[in-house]
């Protein structure tokens, strides 16, 4: 980070926030954190919910966007993602069909992978009563997420092919708690190999050594649970 950040990068230390940090920190485009920590409703600050709407981690601010003109505010990581790799002409590929192949697995995450992480998290982590038929739900679909993961590395460095790719940028980080998903990697070899190439990178180490400062005990407090997992329709803001 440097002292005229180009980015202002809206954070809290979770899977979808690290995507973001671990682009940032690959390219060195430069930025400025702002932690929204989400267990203490600082999603919810009318100043926060006029970048994100939906009121959600992670969010940006492009100060410096390519058109020269105003600010742009982007909500959604995935989208967040596709948006620096146009702009810095990085971690996505020009030609048609790699490019197609990573915007396909890039959706992929952002409709399974996280979504049925997350509520395999919940449920197995998070939830007052522990149901065994959803706990068990969202670990066989997590295992078969995993599975088709493994499927798709099998004789490849990394989703799209021998090139690091905003896919893998957003497939990591919900890999990280694999023990916690109730997975073995072991399970998964071309899956575990793909994690550990990740895993060494610089810019990787980066990013988690900087979730660790801001955020150095993830856990989050059972008095926590009704702000985060309680929200309804008298959640949102009216204008």
């Amino acid at each position: 980070m440097t002292d005229r950040p180009m980015i202002d990068l809206y954070y809290w230390t979770t899977p979808n926030g690290h995507k973001i940090t671990l682009f940032l920190e690959e390219t060195g485009l430069p930025y400025r954190l702002h932690p929204v920590n989400i267990s203490q409703g600082e999603q919810f600050q009318p100043e926060f919910l006029r970048i994100a709407p939906n009121n959600r981690i992670p969010a940006i601010v492009d100060q410096a966007p390519t058109d020269g003109g105003e600010p742009i505010p982007l909500f959604e990581s995935g989208a967040i993602l596709l948006y620096l790799a146009e702009k810095t002409g990085q971690f996505l590929a020009s030609d048609l069909r790699t490019r197609q192949i990573t915007l396909q697995w890039l959706f992929w995450q952002m409709g399974g992978l996280g979504p049925m992480a997350g509520q395999n998290h919940h449920f197995a982590v998070y939830a007052p009563e522990k149901l065994p038929y959803a706990i068990d739900r969202y670990v066989r679909e997590t295992a078969r997420l995993y599975a088709v993961l493994d499927r798709q590395l099998a004789g490849r460095d990394f989703i799209a092919g021998s090139d690091y790719s905003i896919a893998d940028m957003a497939c990591y980080p919900w890999i990280v708690p694999h023990e916690r998903q109730g997975q073995k990697l072991d399970d998964f070899p071309h899956l575990k190999a793909w994690f550990e190439r990740i895993q060494a990178r610089p810019a990787t180490a980066r990013a988690y050594a900087l979730a660790d400062q801001i955020n150095p005990n993830p856990v989050v407090a059972s008095a926590d649970n009704k702000l985060l997992f309680g929200q309804d329709a008298k959640t949102v803001t009216r204008p």
